[in-house]
């Protein structure tokens, strides 16, 4: 049997037991009461019911055993549903490769205070002509599997920054409720991470505007976790050290680089003009993130129904 408890230090040991009730006598018994479950949902395709990837989800959900099954099906629910988004799910899909390339997620090596793995939007890189929206979901979706693996992340969990700065409202405007309601299923809903902060920089009137229209889709401990600094970098800083930001947010940290994360995920002789077949399972991402292989969560196509994709108007209309 795997020992799923394996590869946390004794600090992330202890943070497990008192923040996420994390019981090492235990624990082998909650991964089998949820997986005992699954035989409630015959209408999903379990993947994966391995010990190390049921635990995430009760992690995720504080070993709450029903609440840790209800996001283990809706996982795999989502993924069901909503298979355009998971054909080609890999590193070196077109569409994923160039969000990637271009920033979306930026994902910073040093972690927070709190040990919260960082992940920054530059919401202005998003080039229309250049990818989908869609596409950039895909990549963060994909960068967040890929980090998952690491056990402490699954107990620290992540922090996310999005610098509005720069972003027009014709861009805004491309954003509907469809895609940003998908957006909030798949990152709030339907994926196994502990969000500690999400914090929107500079952001102008129309993205307050947007953010109180989609308020009602957001459960209530993810409102309480969205932080709206404007152009006030002290209160982010307050929250994430300056010794761990880049000095776009005025951090004491180089200026970020926004390949970093796209050559770490594609390899060490990444550059703009290769075109690259590796998947993100690479040794160099091992080694550098602490990050096991996987490969198993993948959904390939034609394994899962599909499902009818809605179309949508837009959430902000120019005139």
């Amino acid at each position: 049997m795997s020992k799923p408890h394996s590869g946390l230090s004794s600090e992330a040991t202890e943070k497990a037991r008192l923040e996420l009730n994390e019981n090492p006598d235990t624990l082998h018994h909650d991964i089998q009461q949820v997986r005992d479950m699954i035989v409630t949902r015959p209408d999903i395709g379990f993947l994966r019911t391995d010990d190390d990837f049921i635990l995430r989800f009760l992690r995720a959900r504080k070993f709450n055993q029903s609440e840790s099954f209800r996001l283990l099906s809706q996982y795999f629910l989502f993924r069901q549903q909503h298979l355009h988004i998971f054909h080609s799910f890999k590193v070196d899909d077109p569409g994923i490769k160039r969000a990637l390339m271009d920033g979306f997620p930026g994902v910073l090596e040093t972690p927070d205070q709190h040990g919260r793995k960082i992940l920054l939007l530059f919401a202005s890189n998003w080039d229309q002509n250049r990818h989908s929206f869609m596409d950039i979901l895909r990549a963060i979706l994909l960068s967040l599997e890929v980090l998952i693996e690491n056990p402490e992340l699954q107990v620290n969990g992540f922090v996310l920054i999005i610098d509005w700065s720069n972003f027009s409202f014709k861009q805004a405007s491309k954003l509907t409720p469809n895609v940003l309601r998908l957006a909030i299923e798949g990152l709030q809903d339907s994926f196994p991470a502990r969000f500690g902060g999400i914090h929107f920089v500079n952001q102008p009137w129309y993205i307050q505007a947007m953010y109180t229209i989609i308020k009602p889709f957001l459960k209530d401990k993810t409102r309480k976790r969205i932080y709206l600094h404007g152009n006030n970098l002290t209160s982010l800083q307050q929250l994430i050290g300056v010794e761990c930001l880049p000095s776009e947010f005025g951090g004491s940290l180089p200026p970020y680089d926004v390949g970093l994360w796209a050559r770490t995920l594609l390899g060490p002789d990444y550059s703009d003009e290769s075109e690259y077949t590796l998947t993100y399972d690479a040794l160099h991402v091992i080694n550098r993130y602490g990050i096991s292989p996987w490969s198993q969560s993948v959904v390939e196509p034609g394994t899962l129904k599909s499902a009818d994709r809605e179309t949508s108007t837009p959430l902000l209309a120019l005139d």
